[in-house]
């Protein structure tokens, strides 16, 4: 509307902007291949001399050739690069409404617009599927209808791990209404047109094919050539499906074939105004269809809940399985702390088995304590002893010949009462060291001493008692002898 084509590619390349062409069918379009500068932010840019898009959103507006004056709908117009290649086209003449459900890009579609000098347009916001309740009677509609975007993973990679087939399915359903209120908004008997170009943005067939063979079957329409000299033709089958015949004359762009975002194109024709009424094999089918849906959607739901529940299962089932191993480790570890626990304390038990243990302090002062009370008792026997052996010895002059009689008998008593004292007293002590063995273990150095001098001091107290007898005997013999004497 502003400029030409080769006046705006002498300013871009005098701005060092590398560019050509973009291809022999396109009249207007430059293809950049680097700059020097930023070309979204050029002088010319922002006087609206170009705006950026893919070449393949040229396809959709060429299929379209608005004619000055008519009346044209573009349906999804946001943000506005086909739109004011229509404009161009219709050179600023007729009407031109633009559409968007998306009140946010009605902004972006509104900039575009005034930047660029679009002054036939009419930007308005309402839902496509509600437009046939008050706007009728366009010559021309272009519906790029909104799509999942398969054909330009190039641009946007993260469509590959985002959309899935269940996105696809329910943009087909939004699709198929769409085009159903395009058509119900085209006039059939316009002098100049009653056609509508649908596009998409995908190679897939549910978003494409499918749905023009939907709208040929449910509308009074037909598939007319695009003009286009770029594109392979649609596809008349897939898998199952069995397309219309006619579905040749719509084409397909692929990225791989023709370095380009996938789009999809498609031009009909409104033969009649009239409603469109079903036959009863076809409500049947709509019924047979609607009741499908609904079985597909159950079992899908149903589907989703088993797999929920199956899920859950094998949750629980691995937690369990977690806290058996849990205990089962514990258990092991309680086992060997035990074992390891009884292996210390055999260890220390032929340790003390091997190695005496010392005696304690209070031990050893016992002892000492014990030993000395025995000593002084043996010392106050001695005293005793020595005191009637000297007695005896100064009554000892007179002696009888009855004596080794008499000495004999006293003598046996006296030895009988002497060992059995020894043999009590060596019997208590052998006793108490087997107790002291038994609790204590085996006994130091300094306690075998301390025994050793109790027996011999028990010893020597045992010996003194034999020396009291023997003067116990001398003294009766001596007093037998005074009697004979007599």
């Amino acid at each position: 509307l502003k400029t030409r084509r080769r006046e705006l590619a002498q300013a871009l390349i005098q701005r060092g902007v590398n560019l050509d062409p973009v291809a022999p069918w396109s009249k207007v379009g430059l293809k950049i291949y680097d700059s020097q500068v930023p070309i979204g932010a050029t002088p010319e840019y922002l006087a609206g001399y170009y705006m950026l898009q893919s070449p393949s959103s040229f396809c959709p507006v060429i299929a379209l050739a608005p004619q000055p004056g008519e009346r044209v709908l573009d349906m999804a117009a946001a943000p506005g690069g086909k739109t004011s290649y229509i404009a161009q086209l219709m050179k600023n003449s007729g009407v031109l409404v633009a559409n968007d459900s998306n009140k946010l890009r009605l902004t972006s579609l509104r900039s575009n617009l005034h930047r660029l000098g679009v002054t036939n347009a009419i930007i308005c916001n309402y839902d496509g599927r509600k437009l046939p309740g008050g706007m009728k009677g366009f010559d021309r509609i272009l519906l790029d209808a909104p799509c999942s975007g398969l054909g330009v993973i190039a641009h946007d990679a993260s469509i590959k791990a985002h959309k899935s087939l269940k996105d696809i399915q329910r943009m087909s359903h939004i699709q198929k209404e769409l085009i159903l209120a395009a058509i119900d908004c085209l006039d059939a008997n316009s002098k100049t047109g009653g056609y509508l170009v649908y596009s998409t943005c995908s190679v897939s067939v549910e978003e494409n094919e499918w749905v023009i063979d939907y709208a040929l079957k449910h509308r009074y329409v037909k598939l007319v050539e695009t003009g286009l000299e770029i594109g392979e033709p649609g596809l008349k089958n897939w898998r199952e499906k069995r397309f219309d015949p006619s579905l040749k004359m719509t084409r397909r762009i692929y990225p791989h074939v023709h370095n380009m975002d996938g789009f999809y194109v498609a031009k009909l024709k409104k033969i009649s105004n009239a409603k469109y009424v079903q036959t009863e094999q076809e409500l049947e089918k709509a019924e047979e269809n609607k009741l499908a849906a609904r079985a597909e959607e159950t079992a899908e739901k149903t589907a989703q809940i088993v797999a929920e529940i199956k899920a859950t299962r094998a949750e629980q089932k691995k937690l369990k399985q977690k806290a058996k191993e849990e205990k089962k480790l514990k258990k092991a570890e309680k086992l060997n702390k035990q074992k390891g626990e009884n292996e210390d304390e055999e260890i220390k038990d032929e340790a003390g088995e091997e190695e005496p243990t010392e005696p304690t302090n209070k031990e050893v002062k016992e002892e000492d304590a014990t030993a000395e009370k025995a000593t002084k008792k043996s010392n106050k026997k001695d005293k005793k002893k020595n005191k009637k052996n000297n007695k005896h010895s100064k009554e000892d002059d007179k002696p009888t010949e009855t004596k080794e009689t008499e000495e004999a008998v006293p003598k046996t008593e006296s030895t009988e009462d002497a060992d059995d004292s020894t043999k009590n007293t060596k019997k208590s002590k052998k006793d108490k060291k087997e107790k002291k063995n038994k609790s204590k273990g085996n006994q130091s150095a300094a306690v075998k001493r301390a025994n050793e001098s109790e027996l011999t001091k028990e010893e020597a107290v045992g010996m003194s008692g034999k020396g009291d007898d023997s003067g116990k005997n001398k003294n009766k013999k001596h007093k037998k002898g005074k009697k004979g004497g007599k």
